[in-house]
């Protein structure tokens, strides 16, 4: 009988054969602090080749763009577990948020600016914030949301967009244009001279784009994100093996986004959509940044690749949502529906009213608002 191979083995040849791919190998292997893992050496390494423009994307799909964005029709119920959200959201694709859209809302003097709320990808503005909506509006913010990126596999938003309520597919580029029109109206039927954010995955960094190149910079006073992909995800390793295979010349990448959509592809790390958000630093002065990641994330990987680094006259505060509130497990997905997330949400609107953080069990995967 031949002997089997360890598995420990397989993963070390594994390991290894992305590491030659990848010029890892050639950092060597003790100069990686000790608890640094082999996803986040082949991250910084895809990040170096980015900046020096060795990363392509060879537009396999290119020619297919397209989609459009949406007003919501009515309101949703306030639900604190995402998996009833997210179903809630696919049958009712058009519902809103509860708590937002009150187009008569006006900004009040301890509460000036209105709050934009972004879903994120294959996501709608309902099951994005369905549990945050709600405690956002009574706490004196006028809240606004709207389904951007509806693109469907025409318009090279993928397969995803079969589902009513799968949105957030389209080019990104294309999506920050909506949310330049959005955040227009909101301004003029509420009369505020700024934003707030919250944008959640590809929300937060579509909006992060917006301000940089759409004419959102002076429109926009806090960016408040959870999850977001500022510098794209290896989506546990996935993203990162495809673009590998890119750097040696098969757009694997680029082929994939017929199947999982435009947004998809540009959020992977490297990705041209990545590097050019971040080629000249990774904020805007005048804005004030709060950037949420999880340990417990499965999609943004490695989760700090979220984290932003503060450049001239911008403020930013990147926190792990674990830190100091082990109990929270919250992952990619029930991240928006963690009572510690809104209350970080909530000072980070209004630090005065809302100082305290919340610390509860937030279960992954279902979510519960804190609890089962």
């Amino acid at each position: 009988m031949k002997p089997r191979t360890s598995s420990r083995s397989m993963a070390a040849v594994l390991v290894g054969v992305a590491a030659l791919v990848l010029g890892v190998a050639g950092t060597g292997a003790s100069a990686a602090p000790p608890d640094e893992s082999i996803e986040q050496l082949i991250a910084d390494r895809i990040n170096v080749a980015g900046r020096g423009a060795a990363v392509a994307d060879y537009g396999f799909s290119a020619g297919l763009s397209g989609g459009f964005a949406s007003d919501t029709a009515g309101s949703g119920p306030v639900l604190p577990a995402w998996l009833a959200a997210f179903g809630y959201g696919l049958l009712n694709p058009d519902a809103a948020p509860p708590g937002a859209n009150d187009w008569n809302c006006k900004p009040t003097a301890a509460h000036p600016r209105p709050v934009v709320l972004l879903h994120g990808t294959w996501m709608n503005a309902y099951n994005s914030f369905a549990f945050m909506g709600q405690p956002i509006k009574d706490a004196g913010f006028c809240t606004f949301a709207f389904n951007y990126g509806r693109s469907g596999p025409v318009q090279g938003g993928g397969l995803p967009p079969v589902l009513p309520g799968v949105m957030g597919t389209g080019n990104i580029e294309d999506s920050a244009k909506q949310l330049g029109t959005f955040v227009d109206r909101v301004l003029a039927a509420t009369g505020a001279p700024a934003v707030d954010i919250i944008g959640y995955s590809q929300g937060g960094a579509m909006a992060n784009w917006y301000t940089k190149f759409e004419g959102g910079a002076d429109k926009v006073q806090h960016l408040i994100t959870f999850g977001a992909t500022h510098h794209g995800s290896t989506i546990d390793g996935i993203a990162a093996l495809g673009r590998a295979i890119n750097n040696i010349g098969v757009d694997v990448v680029g082929a994939s986004s017929i199947v999982v959509g435009h947004a998809v592809a540009e959020q992977t790390i490297g990705s041209d959509f990545v590097n050019r958000l971040n080629a000249n630093g990774d904020t805007i002065p005048g804005i004030d940044y709060t950037v949420v990641g999880t340990r417990y994330d499965e999609i943004m990987t490695p989760y700090n690749l979220t984290f932003l680094r503060q450049g001239r006259g911008a403020s930013v505060e990147n926190v792990t949502l674990q830190d100091g509130c082990e109990l929270d497990l919250s992952d990619h997905q029930t991240l928006m529906y963690s009572p510690r997330a809104l209350s970080i949400a909530l000072r980070a609107l209004d630090p005065a009213g809302h100082p305290n953080l919340a610390c509860t069990f937030n279960p992954w995967l279902i979510g519960g608002g804190g609890h089962l």
